[in-house]
């Protein structure tokens, strides 16, 4: 039973939400004692929680912010960040979420990307910002939001000396109200234009064949400068349940919100490799889930059925999306998990859940293919962006004009409408829900004395999906160690995108043209993998 229909949760009697503070609004009134939200050692009812939202609306408004501009959040999880999301989203203004593990650069050129006027900076990421602060240049005001909230937090000040005010007549269902950064073609991030209307329609359609429980409690773990944490935090919110949100997804933290009660969550693969090699307990502890969404990475077949053998009770979701359609497009269900008569699905991304079409496209031709053939993934859905943030080109490179939009992921559909990812168009890698771009790093290497050239691949990780492997061949009579290239990309780049492992080869191989061959380099590390991901 989809969970918007949910009677016994309230959600089926709530109205049909449009923007994305209407469900938080709905239960302050519905229910204004009802627990809302736990943090930490912190706590908020429906009501109290609304009044925040509304308080950092008016906060936001005093500083000059209106319809069309930008703020961003930079810190690990803080409800903090969703409620700037909320409040900038009811002023018709729009919270670019900046990924806290990005060196110093990178978040520069993010923010100022971003064109944000304020920008909200956790205690822990200060020191980064103030080496940076003179090339914030759009950046009116800094705003330091501490984890705990103690007394002299600038946020929680902020807030409480801030009129609450209500969303403006003019806002629109279709204004942008997220800017997520996802990795883009020139190995800079590209500012994805998520608006009201897509975050609804992805809770509306991705909360499809699974629901919400009186009693239920959903834990947040997912970072929220990822689309899987900002679009997952939304459903506990649309369907007036308690949200446990813990600041990173590590073992304790995660322990503590199921010892809380939380008992549905989204989490990467890598998290529940992890949980699975802690022993006994954990895994014991981790049977209290009823739920466990997986997704942002590959799941490798025998992770999956370990932790299906392991929590026989607990219902598995696969998902498969981007951040481009606000999340997630297509499923694979409990009990498409436990069919023994298609154990070849628990290799699939399932099917498309409501509102997403899916076709699979020759990317030569642009023509459509048949069941079980090989092509592109495209897909269309209300859920789509309204594009990237100043790059016309780019957007229109990826969304045609009939509205289809173009994945870069290569797959097949079987006769049940199935999805199988099997490759990517695009060069890039994704370890740990984190989505890496090869190019950038390229970039970085390829500056190295030693380095003659350089090739960036993913290979088969157990614990990440995959990790980031450096093959290159090295300048005549010049050296380099694998330690030396690794340090060199850490010194310059977060530390996730650095290479785990570096190849030094004489020559890269390439085909007639140039063009270095990936596929043949990727091709020993995947051979017998059951997933074809590479």
């Amino acid at each position: 039973m989809n969970a918007t229909t949910n009677p016994e949760s309230g959600a089926g009697s709530a109205p049909t939400p449009s923007y994305v503070d209407d469900r938080l609004a709905h239960w302050a009134v519905a229910t204004p004692d009802g627990e809302s939200m736990t943090y930490g050692q912190r706590s908020w009812t429906w009501a109290e929680w609304n009044e925040r939202v509304r308080r950092a609306a008016g906060g936001l408004q005093a500083l000059g912010i209106g319809r069309g501009d930008v703020v961003a959040f930079l810190d690990k999880n803080h409800p903090a960040c969703v409620e700037v999301s909320m409040a900038a989203g009811s002023l018709g203004a729009a919270n670019a979420i900046i990924n806290w593990r990005l060196a110093g650069d990178e978040i520069d050129y993010a923010v100022n990307d971003s064109g944000a006027r304020v920008l909200v900076v956790g205690t822990e990421l200060m020191p980064q910002v103030e080496k940076i602060r003179d090339r914030l240049t759009t950046v009116e005001k800094v705003i330091e939001v501490t984890p705990e909230g103690d007394e002299g937090d600038e946020y929680e000040a902020w807030l409480a000396s801030s009129a609450a005010v209500p969303r403006p007549a003019d806002v629109d269902p279709d204004d942008v109200c997220l800017v997520m950064y996802s990795s883009g073609t020139t190995g800079r991030p590209k500012g994805v234009l998520l608006t009201h209307t897509n975050m609804v329609q992805h809770t509306l359609n991705a909360h499809d064949g699974w629901e919400f429980e009186p009693g239920d409690k959903s834990m947040v773990a997912m970072p929220l400068f990822h689309v899987g944490g900002s679009s997952y935090v939304l459903f506990g919110i649309h369907d007036g349940i308690p949200s446990i949100m813990t600041r990173e997804p590590d073992g304790a933290s995660l322990a503590g919100a199921i010892l809380g009660g939380a008992n549905r969550t989204f989490l990467v693969p890598a998290v529940l490799a992890q949980v699975l090699q802690t022993g006994a307990d954990a895994v014991q502890l981790f049977g209290a889930l009823k739920s466990y969404t997986y997704g942002a990475s590959p799941m490798p077949l025998p992770l999956l059925r370990a932790a299906m053998e392991a929590w026989p009770d607990t219902d598995f979701i696969q998902v498969y999306g981007l951040t481009e359609v606000a999340g997630v497009a297509t499923h694979l269900l409990p009990e498409a998990h436990k069919d023994p008569d298609h154990p070849e699905r628990l290799t699939s991304a399932g099917q498309p859940v409501p509102g997403v079409e899916v076709r699979i496209v020759d990317p030569a031709t642009l023509e459509d293919l048949p069941v079980g053939e090989h092509g592109e993934i495209w897909l269309r859905t209300p859920q789509l962006m309204k594009g990237f943030l100043g790059k016309p080109e780019e957007t229109a490179a990826v969304i045609t004009e009939d509205g289809w939009f173009r994945t870069g992921d290569m797959g097949k559909v079987d006769d049940e409408g199935f999805v199988f990812v099997e490759d990517r168009l695009k060069d890039m890698i994704i370890s740990g829900g984190e989505n890496i771009y090869s190019p950038e790093i390229e970039r970085v290497l390829a500056e190295h004395p030693s380095v003659m050239e350089v090739a960036i691949i993913g290979v088969p990780d157990d614990r990440w999906g995959e990790s980031v492997k450096a093959v290159v061949s090295l300048k005549p009579d010049t050296s380099a160690t694998e330690d030396e290239l690794i340090a060199w990309c850490r010194d310059r780049l977060a530390h996730y995108k650095s290479p785990k492992s570096v190849d030094v080869i004489e020559a890269l191989p390439r085909n007639p043209t140039g063009k270095i061959l990936k596929r043949q380099l990727r091709a020993p590390y995947w051979a017998g993998r059951d997933r074809g991901v590479n």
